[in-house]
């Protein structure tokens, strides 16, 4: 199919799908520097406001159950534009929210951004194959890298400058272009609508029978329950024990997403050549070494960022090389259910996410320092190894089933 720059016709090009997907990232991470000055403003726990993180986690998790089937049904285009518009409304509330319970259930709303990393996986696996599906994510994700890399850094800055409200003016400015780029360029890709919504949902067993479906869908859920776990726990060791202010803090946030995108690179470049399991295999095996350097320097005395922040770039690459590749597995088991599975298994991979990021918030204190994050890290990359190795067993004894 050919691809046209700003035509409704026609796929969308590639930097529609980065920008469309770069906006759930942007949402999900901006506003983090600012967690302690907003647990301040509104006389909350610290516990209590992180749920800013982990509420809009498990609502993008259940959205995703909805998201991928409704596009199967009535097509990626109306979708879109729909949830999009839920997130730019529910974004401005937020800005004026007068309590913490009120910004809460606004931050659920802002989980409708979810469609632009659902249905971007999609959009791709409609237009490609599998391993060329797994390429083009790759380049997806690390195109949308670019916004969550310098975003903790820059709602930093504009936090201690004009109040834990400048984050959420960046996350509206940019809803609305990314609003605006999907309403313009995104035509039609799903052209074998489901005669009916309930109909999709009564796929899901066929999903359900798939052993590679949950191999690869456990995969992508370890893999990033590290960095989910790293958002919940993250703000409060580098800021109540490590000192850091919120601009240091998106500064050093920056080596985790650059990581990010040199492992998303790394799956654009290599991952049509070397096979999509072996990928997963290498990403893991990188997370698993980052959160054992950061484990052992901890343990040596060596309380400073590098030794959160340093081994965390490769928790990052890691990242950014298994999961496009794990995402494309996810979508590619029954190319007729491509919605539905990318659904279904963002919603798996976000919900063990969610309660990750909990599990690290709620074991973390001055007295325990950083151990129960880079332990709940380190547990989360292994399981991901070990997910990965049940994949490639099935890929070598039952084929693709």
């Amino acid at each position: 199919m050919s691809t046209r720059v700003i035509d409704r016709t026609t796929p969308p090009h590639i930097l529609t799908l980065v920008i469309a997907a770069a906006t759930a990232a942007v949402s999900m991470n901006v506003f983090l520097p600012v967690l302690p000055e907003m647990a301040t403003f509104f006389a909350a726990d610290y516990a209590v406001v992180q749920l800013a993180v982990s509420l809009y986690l498990g609502a993008t998790a259940i959205l995703q159950l909805f998201i991928g089937p409704a596009s199967d049904r009535f097509g990626r285009r109306p979708v879109m534009l729909f949830c999009f518009s839920v997130f730019v409304v529910s974004t401005l509330a937020a800005i004026f929210a007068p309590t913490i319970e009120i910004l809460l259930a606004l931050r659920i709303c802002q989980a409708f951004s979810a469609a632009g990393m659902v249905l971007s996986r999609a959009i791709v696996r409609d237009m490609v194959e599998a391993n060329e599906a797994a390429s083009r994510i790759g380049y997806v994700t690390m195109g949308m890298t670019a916004a969550p890399m310098v975003g903790p850094l820059i709602g930093g800055i504009l936090g201690e400058i004009y109040g834990w409200q400048a984050p959420f003016y960046l996350m509206l400015g940019f809803g609305l272009f990314a609003l605006t780029v999907v309403y313009l360029d995104l035509g039609e890709t799903n052209h074998t609508q489901s005669a009916s919504l309930g109909g999709q949902f009564r796929n899901y067993p066929e999903l359900f029978k798939s052993r590679r479906f949950w191999g690869y869908s456990a995969t992508a859920a370890f893999t990033s329950g590290a960095f989910f776990a790293f958002l919940g726990g993250g703000p409060f060791v580098a800021t109540e024990l490590l000192g850091l202010s919120p601009s240091q803090y998106g500064m050093y946030f920056a080596l985790i997403t650059f990581g990010y995108m040199i492992g998303n690179y790394c799956s654009g470049r290599f991952s049509a050549r070397i096979g999509i399991n072996r990928m997963m295999l290498a990403g893991n095996l990188a997370a698993i070494c980052g959160m054992v350097i950061s484990l052992l320097l901890f343990a040596a005395g060596f309380m400073h960022a590098l030794a959160l922040f340093g081994p965390s770039f490769l928790v990052g690459l890691g990242n950014g090389i298994t999961l496009p590749n794990a995402n494309a597995g996810v979508v590619s088991v029954r190319p007729h259910l491509a919605g539905s599975a990318s659904g279904l298994g963002g919603a798996l991979q976000i919900g063990g996410g969610a309660a990750l990021s909990v599990i690290s918030g709620a074991l973390l204190s001055v007295e325990s320092g950083p151990f129960p994050l880079v332990l709940v890290m380190l547990g989360s990359a292994a399981c991901g190894i070990l997910a990965t190795l049940y994949v490639m067993r099935i890929a070598r004894i039952a084929g693709d089933v």
